[in-house]
């Protein structure tokens, strides 16, 4: 139907709701961002039920058809979300997305959500026909050549600018991390009004790092110490953070662990999948044993109950967001090698 890029789904939006969208690719905020700007509009649009399913080893795909054929029990209109993770839904999966193309669910705004892809999936019979029938956009990294100007268009839209150094020193900062610069971008819309902001404000607001950290607070999860994890939440909370601020890094630490160990369970290569993930030097070791001790099933669990939370923290769910959050990370944590 149509091939977006991020910048243009807002205004694609104003103007119409597709009713098949498929995001593909591993840029974890662009993947927030979407989905969010989507399920927005089609709540707009009248759509009060969300339905997702998270597509495992051995998922009965029948549960995609009888989703369609059901009727909504609170409104007229719904949200369907297909999370595929691995990005090989498999023979099954294979036909029922082709039916999906060709038997569009009415009356439902149905979001298809992939990682980046293998040349044989990109190639294959169910992308072209997804590729086809919606509106897919492909979430994609931002060069480190790129950050600076991407960083200023950020502040542009809370009203805000800094000059071309100032820009190159966050963009070092972040190091590649989008989840970071963002919330750099947010904190310096939270300290300073609008117009220039100067070098020296700059340089003080992000190296003015909190105590603690929602990375470090990532970082302890994986490496199974429990008592640092109940140290980290207690001061996250202590300091006022939001629980979406820190939910987002746990985020873009579990995405990564999902495809490393669907590669490891493919029996790839595990130090070159970590490459491929963006994980180097002692950062491996952290992830090994996180990997020993925490399953596929288990992570990808974790990564549903994170996109619940973000829902509890926004008012669309009830309930404490934090106190799931902290109920997540200790389970996590406790996990011990099998």
């Amino acid at each position: 139907m149509a091939r977006l890029e991020q910048n243009q789904l807002k205004q694609h939006l104003l103007q119409k709701l597709s009713p098949l969208y498929v995001l593909v690719g591993d840029e974890p905020l662009a993947l927030s961002e979407c989905l969010d700007a989507i399920r927005q509009a089609a709540r707009k649009a009248g759509a009060e039920e969300r339905s997702s399913f998270i597509v495992e080893r051995n998922f009965n795909w029948q549960q995609i058809k009888q989703f369609g054929q059901a009727l909504s029990l609170f409104s007229s209109l719904r949200i369907l979300e297909i999370h595929i993770p691995s990005g090989k839904p498999g023979v099954d999966g294979a036909k029922a997305l082709i039916e999906l193309t060709l038997n569009i669910i009415p009356d439902t705004t149905t979001i298809i959500v992939l990682p980046a892809l293998e040349r044989d999936a990109k190639n294959s019979a169910w992308f072209s026909a997804l590729q086809s029938a919606a509106t897919v956009i492909e979430l994609k990294e931002i060069a480190p050549s790129q950050l600076p100007q991407w960083i200023s268009a950020r502040l542009a839209v809370q009203s805000q600018s800094t000059d071309a150094a100032s820009l190159t020193f966050i963009a070092n900062q972040i190091e590649g991390n989008l989840l970071a610069a963002y919330q750099e971008i947010q904190k310096l819309g939270f300290l300073y009004p609008a117009g220039e902001i100067s070098a020296e404000a700059v340089r003080e607001a992000v190296l003015n790092v909190s105590r603690f950290d929602a990375f470090q607070l990532g970082e302890a999860v994986l490496a199974g110490d429990v008592a640092r994890t109940s140290r980290i939440l207690q001061g996250l909370q202590d300091e006022g953070e939001n629980a979406v601020a820190v939910m987002n890094p746990l985020m873009w630490v579990l995405r990564p662990l999902v495809r490393i160990k669907q590669a490891e369970t493919r029996g790839e290569n595990i130090i070159n999948a970590m490459t491929n993930a963006r994980i180097y030097g002692d950062r491996q070791n952290l992830v090994k044993r996180a990997l020993a001790r925490l399953s596929i099933r288990q992570l990808e669990a974790a990564l549903q109950k994170l996109c619940d939370i973000d829902r509890t923290a926004k008012g669309v769910m009830q309930g404490d967001a934090w106190l799931e959050l902290s109920r997540l990370c200790f389970g996590l944590a406790k996990v011990r090698g099998r």
